[in-house]
């Protein structure tokens, strides 16, 4: 069985050597001759591998991740610092309203007491006791 045949059983054409069958052929002899033609042109040595990159790309992968590493841990020290140690931190107690003066109070007047009981005591002095009358 010949690629050609195989061909004309898919599209119906078979062995009636109409024209469009021949274009059909003739265009994929000569894609065929075409491709190989360009595989001659290829050797073992276009086949083969190149060498191994030279230098230092992974090196400069390398320092380039670490110095990235340590520029973000710094990045998150400095934030810290700046959360904690500027005012409005949350380190900063909120302001305190001052207290007032404390007022003083009046004493509670004194209790009368009766006279004429012949107890003999004596009831509380009319004078704060936290006045005194020195001067």
């Amino acid at each position: 069985m010949t690629p050609g045949n195989a061909e004309d059983r898919r599209t119906g054409a078979g062995d009636h050597g109409t024209a469009a069958a021949a274009r059909r052929r003739a265009t994929e002899d000569r894609l065929r001759a075409a491709l190989a033609a360009r595989a001659d042109l290829l050797t073992h040595r276009d086949l083969r591998r190149d060498a191994p990159p030279q230098g230092h790309g992974r090196g400069v992968r390398r320092l380039r991740g670490a110095a990235l590493g340590v520029l973000g841990l710094a990045a998150a020290v400095v934030a810290v610092c700046l959360l904690v140690l500027l005012p409005g931190g949350p380190q900063t107690p909120a302001p305190v309203v001052p207290a007032g003066t404390p007022g003083i109070s009046e004493p509670p007047p004194p209790t009368p007491t009766p006279t004429g009981t012949g107890t003999g005591t004596v009831g509380p002095s009319p004078v704060d006791p936290r006045v005194t009358g020195r001067p």
